[in-house]
């Protein structure tokens, strides 16, 4: 019994730059949903025999999936067919077409035969189809954002641009971003604590960039890397690592810089809202004073290392994340499982504003701190739409179609987490992207209860 699926969706480019965003490297992790678990331990080539192997895990059980690619034909599509997977049959052809807008229509075909015949499909068809819908929902809509995002800038040069704390939450997502629109990122490897690093730039928080007459020239730079704020309770210890890793790994980075033959022109460097402190519902912009606390006191010694980077008339920019929200890592992550299990609920009041973004639009973001040179100094990076943390448990319980009738005291959480709970669950904070709205910056996610559905797949093409 055989099955066929199609989806279609306009994109904003050409055809031909459709089919070279699929062929270019980080495609893959561009289109992999976030809740899904797949690896493809080695990237193929999109040419006519070339295969890869993927790794799907079900449950507690990964599945291995050998593709091959075939009928490739530049600019128009090319198919994917299953060699050896999961399903009886599968072929999935992949077409782009150019239509009336003067874009390109993106049209998704798939074929597919699940094992076991008829019992198959009476048992999964059901399921299998939700599945495919949510996660082809989601590859279309990343499609069409990402080329429109760098479509913004078609006219500036590729940049060679090296990232620390590649490997972390952002930087997983922004090597992708950048690679697929033909930029060259690298990931700078930290080395030392006995964690030796293969990548071609290497620092250390320490002493900063390892061998920089090596590197060669760098059009920027964006510095993700530090240890983890809410990795763990506060100890005198754990405060001390957090403050050393931001700001003298800021520091020690910075000054390296300095060294380079031909410094980098562009310094994106990482930075929190926590700088404003706990402010109550009072509204906060790039121009509002620091507030008071661990972070606040943290962030502004931050930005200070970093903002000496001017000093080598390198273009600084000061991203102030709010809490960004994805289910690979990070705040959003530690509460599936909890509110997936029925156990979640308001934190302390509830009414503290929490100020958000979603991952695609933090890495947007920073793509546009390096090709905006309007952009310098401090950005705020949040939606325009903060919420409470009433209306966030509540939202995020209904995506997840679970109650949310546990709530955490505020006198739990400081007995759980003690300081942290007050800075980072109890604080309340109304941050604005006024810098970003007035660079004419476009949130593809401005809306929590929308960001959600996308991030955790339910959403559905129409």
């Amino acid at each position: 019994m055989t099955s066929i699926l199609e989806f279609s969706t306009p994109i904003p480019a050409t055809c031909e730059n459709l089919f070279a965003w699929h062929t270019r490297p980080g495609a893959f992790d561009r289109l992999k949903p976030p809740w899904q678990q797949v690896e493809m331990p080695e990237p193929a080539p999109v040419t006519n025999g070339s295969r890869a192997l993927l790794r799907l895990k079900k449950g507690p059980v990964w599945v291995s999936w050998l593709a091959e690619h075939r009928d490739v034909d530049e600019p128009d599509g090319f198919t994917d067919f299953q060699v050896r997977g999961p399903f009886a049959r599968w072929t999935h052809r992949h077409e782009f077409s150019a239509n009336e807008a003067g874009g390109a229509t993106l049209r998704d075909r798939i074929e597919y035969q699940l094992p076991g015949g008829a019992l198959g499909h009476l048992i999964a068809g059901h399921s299998v189809v939700r599945d495919i819908e949510a996660t082809f929902a989601y590859r279309h809509l990343t499609t069409a954002r990402d080329l429109a995002r760098h479509s913004r800038f078609s006219e500036a040069p590729s940049l060679r641009v090296a990232v620390t704390g590649a490997s972390g939450l952002i930087g997983q997502s922004l090597l992708p971003f950048l690679s697929t629109g033909g930029h060259r990122p690298m990931a700078v490897g930290r080395t030392g604590s006995g964690r030796p690093s293969a990548a071609a730039i290497r620092w250390t928080p320490d002493s900063g960039l390892l061998e920089p007459e090596s590197i060669g020239p760098l059009d920027a730079l964006v510095h993700l890397a530090g240890e983890n704020v809410a990795a763990g309770r506060w100890t005198r210890a754990r405060k001390a690592a957090i403050y050393k890793s931001r700001v003298d790994g800021t520091r020690n980075l910075v000054r390296s810089l300095g060294r380079l033959q031909t410094p980098p022109k562009t310094l994106v460097c990482a930075s929190a809202i926590g700088y404003y402190g706990s402010r109550g519902d009072q509204e906060l912009d790039e121009g509002s004073a620091s507030g008071d606390g661990f972070l606040a006191e943290t962030v502004r010694d931050w930005e200070a290392a970093a903002r000496a980077a001017e000093e080598y008339g390198i273009r600084v920019v000061l991203l102030r994340f709010g809490v960004v929200l994805t289910p690979s890592g990070g705040a959003l992550a530690r509460l599936l499982t909890p509110f997936r299990l029925g156990g979640g609920g308001v934190i302390g009041s509830g009414r503290q504003t929490m100020s958000w973004v979603s991952i695609d639009d933090a890495i947007g973001a920073i793509h546009a701190a390096l090709l905006d040179q309007s952009l310098a100094g401090p950005v705020n990076v949040v939606s325009p739409e903060p919420v409470t943390n009433r209306t966030f448990t509540k939202t995020l319980g209904r995506v997840l179609k679970r109650p949310t009738i546990l709530p955490l005291p505020a006198a739990g959480a400081r007995l759980l987490l003690g300081e942290m709970a007050d800075e980072m669950l109890l604080a309340s904070a109304r941050v604005v992207p006024a810098r970003l709205e007035r660079a004419g910056f476009v949130f593809d996610d401005p809306s929590l209860g929308a960001a959600l559905e996308r991030l955790l797949g339910a959403t559905r093409l129409p």
